[in-house]
């Protein structure tokens, strides 16, 4: 009998590449639709603008963004020891309480009040008071209750006294073009502390462009958690524990995946994030909970045909999740290509184009 491939396990290692400094973008391009696109379906890859995607789409082709918008979930303040304190929110939860990271020298007791920094330099009794760990007593993240003097929530209190929760590669502290270009367009729904990177390309005459050749459009919502920028950190994928990130796959949406599908035309991801949204409904048959879906090679693709995406960080889920998509040594031919070609890398950089593989 003749002998049958076995399929090839891979190895945190297998994720790693060597990324120039100067190739980690720390601002975005000019023009939204003006960063680069390597066009990753064809061997060598073709190098384009990124207002060039709709030439190279259908008519009746669906695309599927993240309409999640990010929140300024960045707080800083001090303990009444005088130490220093900086909170990540990455979830909202019910009555003001909030989850989030800290990063502290020495961590407060259950029940100490951090007092946080107002950003209009007015004293509004802004605080953040210590109830425990969370979503458990050995979780990651810390529970906390925001107030202030006039009782707003919490999606109020970050919007005044928030910083753009901007990645940790890029190294100047948030400005007015974050605040502006560190969200897309079409952001809806709070609740991001990292942005859905593909999508930032994308501006109002690129849309009509898309609406002028008879592409469709539709939205989910994922809320990018800070855990996307973890790189995996067990050699062994499988002793990975994937981060939890919230999902909702709206009806319209639904319908409108149904109609492309019977209609012939491709289902087209924009970004990681949608990807993840669409397949972990195709798998769970939830339209909306949480995800700790963790795609790697062999996973099998449900929905999506062609992927917009950002260049990701070595070792990271989102390596993984595009080799899963189009190909180990296919995407790892890219990324060689585009670091030779000088291409931008990470949130506020260039974008590619994958096809899903077999």
């Amino acid at each position: 009998m003749p002998k049958l491939n076995k399929p090839r396990t891979y190895t945190l290692s297998d994720f790693d590449f060597a990324l120039p400094e100067p190739l980690i973008a720390q601002h975005p391009a000019p023009e939204r639709s003006g960063s680069r696109l390597l066009d990753g379906r064809t061997t060598p890859p073709v190098d384009r603008i990124f207002r060039e995607l709709p030439t190279l789409l259908n008519a009746g082709d669906l695309l599927v963004f993240n309409d999640t918008k990010v929140i300024n979930a960045r707080l800083f303040g001090e303990k009444a020891t005088g130490g220093k304190v900086e909170l990540l929110i990455e979830r909202v939860l019910g009555g003001n309480q909030v989850a989030a990271h800290m990063r502290v020298s020495k961590k407060p007791e259950v029940g100490a009040t951090i007092k946080l920094v107002c950003a209009s330099g007015h004293d509004d009794g802004l605080c953040a008071t210590l109830l425990g760990r969370w979503p458990n007593a050995e979780g990651p993240l810390y529970r906390f209750v925001l107030s202030n003097d006039h009782g707003d929530d919490p999606y109020t209190l970050m919007e005044r006294h928030g910083h753009v929760p901007l990645p940790p590669y890029i190294t100047h502290t948030d400005s007015a073009e974050d605040a502006k270009r560190y969200q897309t367009v079409f952001a809806k729904n709070p609740g991001a502390v990292a942005a859905p990177t593909a999508a930032l390309h994308f501006d109002e005459a690129l849309f009509a462009q898309l609406d002028a050749m008879g592409a469709k459009r539709a939205h989910v919502t994922l809320h990018v958690g800070a855990g996307t920028f973890q790189p995996v950190k067990t050699e062994n994928l499988a002793e990975h524990q994937m981060h939890s990130e919230w999902y909702e796959v709206p009806q319209a949406t639904q319908d409108a995946i149904a109609d492309c599908k019977a209609r012939g035309g491709r289902i087209i991801a924009v970004g990681t994030t949608t990807v993840r949204t669409l397949e972990s409904w195709a798998q769970s048959g939830k339209t909306s909970g949480d995800t700790t879906i963790f795609i790697t090679p062999g996973f099998a693709f449900q929905l999506v045909d062609l992927l917009v995406t950002n260049f990701h960080l070595p070792k990271s889920s989102l390596m993984m999740l595009v080799s899963a998509f189009a190909g180990y040594d296919h995407i790892m031919a890219l990324y060689r290509e585009a670091i030779a070609r000088g291409y931008r890398f990470f949130s506020y950089g260039d974008a590619m184009l994958l096809e899903r593989q077999g």
